[in-house]
């Protein structure tokens, strides 16, 4: 009687991993066309608001009258917003494409790293006092950790313009390129909403990451080699998995949005294990 039970694992084994997905990177489907028109008007009326928030209001100029006007609707709709700027929940959501579109991934790649570099150094350079510093607690409404230093930029802002500004410089239609800027503007808005920003932090965070955006796609246009190369993209891919196990145990301060943390960071790592590991099996099996 034939030893069917290690079929499978034989299979496993004897496949050659990196020769499959470089055939998958290879015969991946390609891009759309990159729409950078929309991602320089919106950092072009990023920078204005921001600029005429602090010329007339000063930079703390907002910041009470929209964390009032937030307070009104459920503080867990802006936990949940507001972890969508996470580092690691952009990272991990990568997962979800990586393969299928490689040019779409090493462009948040480098648009990542653009970011990155425009973000820590402004922090650094400002340590602009975050509202927490500045009011009471009692003044202003407060949802999760009160963080009080290296306010400006908006860090969950700008991880959230460079993730959805380049599914914007990718999107074929304008109805997703509307709906990924209104859900950048939205992550923005909920760091005001939780009391850890002043708009003009906001605004600046949204212009750079669709400035990083921009720049991404316009390298990774130029370089696109390292899209296809398996070493490369598979070193991102496991950093990417091991932020979406991340997100399984911690929350980041936002309790309320825990459980959308873990929805995001299960379905994130079953969806690498079907297209890098399920798929190319059941294919070689075949």
């Amino acid at each position: 009687m034939p030893d069917t039970p290690s079929r499978p694992i034989t299979a496993i084994w004897s496949i050659d991993w990196p020769r499959i997905w470089s055939e998958r990177l290879a015969h991946a489907a390609p891009p759309p066309r990159g729409n950078e028109g929309w991602l320089a008007r919106w950092a072009l009326v990023c920078l204005i608001v921001g600029a005429s928030l602090y010329l007339v209001c000063g930079y703390h100029g907002g910041f009470i009258r929209l964390n009032a006007l937030a307070a009104d609707y459920p503080s867990w709709i802006w936990a949940c917003l507001t972890v969508l700027g996470d580092e690691r929940v952009p990272f991990a959501l990568t997962l979800f494409f990586s393969l299928r579109y490689p040019r779409i991934f090493w462009t948040l790649i480098l648009a990542a790293l653009i970011a990155i570099a425009y973000g820590r150094g402004l922090k650094e350079l400002f340590d602009a006092l975050r509202p927490p510093a500045i009011f009471a607690p009692d003044a202003f409404n407060l949802i999760g950790p009160a963080h009080t230093q290296t306010g400006f930029p908006s860090g969950h802002s700008l991880t959230a313009a460079v993730f959805f500004g380049v599914l914007v410089y990718h999107a074929r239609r304008i109805e997703l390129r509307a709906l990924w800027i209104l859900l950048a503007i939205l992550v923005g808005l909920s760091r005001i909403a939780v009391g850890v920003h002043w708009p003009v932090d906001v605004a600046f965070g949204l212009m750079g990451g669709a400035l990083a955006a921009w720049a991404g796609g316009w390298l990774s246009a130029r370089w696109p080699q390292p899209a296809s190369n398996v070493a490369v993209h598979m070193t991102f891919v496991v950093l990417a998995l091991l932020m979406a196990v991340w997100l399984l145990f911690d929350d980041g301060g936002y309790s309320e949005a825990a459980l959308l943390l873990r929805v995001l960071g299960l379905a994130a790592v079953l969806s690498a294990f079907a297209h890098y590991v399920f798929m190319p099996l059941r294919a070689a099996r075949a």
